[in-house]
């Protein structure tokens, strides 16, 4: 394998059941189609598989990984193959406990979402009161050796607490803030008419985000995800299809970006029925979009095709049915007028809530 195609990071979906229903979830719609839950071992076995190709973090997530009752065992078989591991959670199960013990088992790094700084729009946006204990996780992780990110996905609901949000992590003493833009895939692309922030929004959250980097400088890392939606160039999403990134779903199936599922024209390959270093080497739904070749134009002579690798192949997939045309949201795309059609559209009524 060319090393410059090593995986360096592995996303652990480990379930997809939730407590919450965020409407901007970006977990598949058909959840009950991911019950079949990959055992201890078998998620042990990939882990060491990642170790061995060259990973270096391992991330579990969810749905909500805390419902798993072996995440700590997980935890310490990450760390026994020498990885960095990070838990994304959204704080409400991990009392002291559970916190110890993760940390004891080799946990480096947690990131805990919040739906919005106040109570009452926090929990209608989560369709659960969750609010105060996610407050109480946080001030429970600061205590602890081990590194915290805040992270609040913005959308049209939220975006205008900005602000807030950003006073709420420096009165808690947070040292890195995520102000994460909504990405539109699974139930947030079903609700995109209710979450697609306005441009003003999005333009007000950069000028909000500039000054807080400024005056917060040496206190507080704050990340700005700017939605692919009003940007004029794509992400290089995942650093390019097939490139760094692996994710394994609850029922084992490898995946080159979280999002990919979506791609029904895509055939994937499940750990349980194939080593996971021969599904990164030589999967055909890894090798599919990887590197260049795959690309039409404007991308294949485009100087910006090593930068971007043509965008995202989900999102493409989403808009145009076709995952090997050019980004929609770059403005060189011959579809980029569905991206400003999805863009100014809202339709007033209240999101679809995820349920599981």
């Amino acid at each position: 394998m060319n090393a410059q195609l090593r995986p360096l990071s592995l996303l652990c979906e480990l379930t997809y059941r939730c407590n919450l229903q965020c409407p901007y979830c970006y977990n598949p719609l058909d959840l009950r189609a991911y019950r079949d839950e990959l055992t201890t071992g078998q998620w042990s076995s990939v882990l060491q598989a990642a170790a061995d190709l060259g990973v270096i973090q391992a991330h579990f997530s969810g749905g909500e990984p805390t419902l798993r009752p072996d995440l700590v065992a997980l935890v310490e078989a990450a760390a026994a193959c020498g990885l960095y591991t990070n838990l994304i959670t959204q704080g409400t199960f991990l009392d002291d406990e559970l916190l110890d013990r993760l940390v004891d088992g080799g946990l480096n790094h947690v990131q805990i979402s919040i739906q919005a700084p106040q109570a009452p729009l926090a929990d209608r946006i989560a369709g659960a009161i969750v609010h105060d204990k996610k407050a109480d996780a946080l001030r429970r992780v600061l205590t602890r050796d081990v590194a915290l990110t805040l992270n609040c996905v913005l959308h049209r609901l939220n975006h205008d607490s900005i602000e807030e949000v950003i006073d709420y992590a420096q009165r808690l003493g947070i040292r890195r803030l995520e102000l994460a833009n909504v990405q539109f895939y699974g139930w947030a692309y079903r609700n995109r008419g209710a979450l697609m922030p306005t441009l003003e929004q999005v333009r007000h959250g950069e000028d909000v985000v500039a000054a807080a980097r400024e005056r917060l400088r040496g206190s507080m890392e704050i990340v700005y995800v700017l939605p692919d939606y009003f940007g004029d160039f794509p992400k290089p999403c995942m650093n390019g299809w097939g490139r760094q990134f692996i994710t394994v779903t609850p029922n084992g199936y490898a995946l080159p970006c979280p999002a990919a599922a979506g791609i029904t024209t895509l055939a994937f390959e499940n750990v349980r029925d194939r080593a996971l270093g021969e599904i990164w080497c030589d999967s055909a739904s890894f090798v599919r979009y990887r590197g260049t070749d795959w690309m039409p134009e404007p991308c294949r002579s485009c100087e910006r095709r090593e930068l971007d690798w043509g965008g995202c192949r989900c999102q493409a997939y989403l808009i145009t049915g076709d995952p090997g045309v050019t980004d929609p949201a770059c403005s060189l795309s011959p579809d980029h007028a569905a991206i400003a059609s999805l863009r100014e559209e809202t339709s007033g009524a209240e999101p679809v809530y995820r349920r599981a």
